[in-house]
């Protein structure tokens, strides 16, 4: 979490002085102090109470979504008709937002609009309500479903304990049992978890670092504020935010060692997964001890930062670290990546995937087809050829399948980076420095 520490001490100091007595539930020591739920800020003392809830609301979502792909089976084995089909007829069916309707929800919430005219929002306000009434739709329809074919409901999902044979629900003859149910969806609870986890940890970390800055300071004699200053604002160079970061982590990692911090918050246990690395292009060596597999879009302007920041970390690890690139590209709001992927795959079969792609994450606004054969020429590869590949079938379903088993392991999000299997709650360069050591039994 990218914070100005200095101000954390203000946000922090007045919940902080009374954390030993609040509560039992200890989650954090540091400098001889106890810290609880109650040091959180007051989100991340909603979240702390509230993650048993998340969590249950997630399963319950779950189950409705694999009882809509059983009603969607059903009803296709019967009519012969894709349930992708089924499911964009009951979508038209959706009224059509008119200019009067969209003025109207225009006027009630002028206020949320941030001064912008309706000619301004209009396109954006038009899909939004599209949209929900597509999916108003398909609810609707969905509901249909369970009633003309049966469904019934079983044990709740929430129920504990739930042993593997239980159903669920029922349609028909065809059943999902809590086993189906938890080996299906294993992965997406677990980073549900881990990242409820992750987002207390980064709270924790913060009210503890505020109480530490306040301690080195009363230590040293100095005002709060020159901690700060001296181990971040007086070193900064280039002033970029990175730079800022590692110095702002350089410090918590120094205070957090001094007064022997420790995070008592209980982690989830990380879902390994055998992530395959396909013939996708790779850096490092084929038996290096970790791999590190990135699901990429090369509009992506997260992937743009985090691929940089894997080089640099895996600089770190000579020899122990290999990084293989495979394909995600988020074809609903990236109109170029898919094509952007095409170009590095073809870039890839002369031997420049790695060089192509740094040019690719550096100008994802100019991912056009003459940029993207510009870029070719920059970098010395045979434009024929290029372009052949750039437009072969068989390039497009290497994407394709790259897609496929990015679905398979439950990526829905650029980049999705798994290291040695466990995927990476975090793109930043901590955390891929934790992940890897981790990895590496440290």
């Amino acid at each position: 979490m990218r914070t100005i520490w200095i101000i954390l001490y203000f946000l922090w100091v007045s919940v902080a002085l009374a954390y030993g007595q609040q509560s039992a539930d200890i989650i954090g020591t540091a400098a001889g102090k106890n810290f609880t739920s109650a040091s959180l800020s007051s989100g991340g003392q909603k979240l702390f109470t509230e993650q048993k809830t998340e969590v249950a609301n997630l399963r319950g979502q779950l189950l409705a979504k694999m009882l809509k792909e059983v009603l969607l089976d059903a009803e296709s084995r019967i009519t012969s008709i894709a349930p992708e089909k089924l499911l964009a007829s009951a979508a038209g069916k959706a009224a059509v937002p008119t200019a009067a309707e969209l003025q109207k929800i225009y006027s009630a919430n002028s206020a949320a609009v941030g001064g912008r005219s309706f000619e301004e929002v209009r396109e954006e306000l038009n899909r939004y309500v599209k949209q929900s009434r597509e999916e108003a739709a398909i609810s609707s329809y969905i509901d249909s479903l369970k009633t003309k074919h049966k469904a019934v409901p079983g044990k709740d999902v929430n129920a504990a304990p739930l042993k593997p044979a239980d159903v669920l629900v029922a349609v028909g003859a065809r059943t999902i049992t809590a086993g189906e149910f938890e080996a299906k969806n294993k992965a997406a609870l677990n980073d549900f978890e881990r990242n409820i986890y992750e987002d207390l940890k980064a709270d924790l970390k913060a009210s503890m670092l505020s109480v530490l800055i306040a301690e080195e300071a009363k230590a040293l004699g100095v005002e709060t504020g020159s901690i700060y200053a001296a181990e971040v604002s007086d070193k900064l160079k280039t002033y970029t935010e990175q730079e800022k970061f590692d110095l702002e982590t350089a410090l918590q990692k120094r205070l957090f060692a001094k007064y022997r911090a420790a995070i008592l918050l209980k982690e989830p246990e990380p879902f390994a997964q055998p992530i395959s690395v396909d013939d996708d292009p790779a850096a490092g060596p084929a038996a290096a001890p970790v791999t590190i597999v990135m699901f990429s879009d090369f509009q992506c302007p997260a992937c743009a930062t985090a691929h940089p920041l894997l080089k640099v970390v895996m600089a770190e690890y000579p020899g122990k670290v290999r990084l293989v690139v495979r394909d995600y590209p988020l074809t609903t709001i990236h109109a170029n990546a898919f094509r952007a992927a095409l170009a590095a795959n073809a870039a890839k079969a002369q031997g420049k995937f790695f060089e192509y792609a740094e040019i690719l994450y550096k100008h994802q606004g100019e991912l056009d087809d003459a940029s993207l054969s510009k870029y070719a020429v920059d970098l010395g590869l045979n434009l024929k050829q290029f372009e052949l590949d750039l437009n072969d079938v068989k390039t497009a379903a290497e994407v394709r399948k790259d897609m496929a088993d990015a679905a398979v392991y439950g990526v829905s999000w650029t980049p999705t980076i798994y290291i040695n299997g466990i995927k990476l709650m975090r793109a930043a360069s901590g955390d891929m420095r934790e992940a890897i050591d981790r990895a590496l039994g440290k």
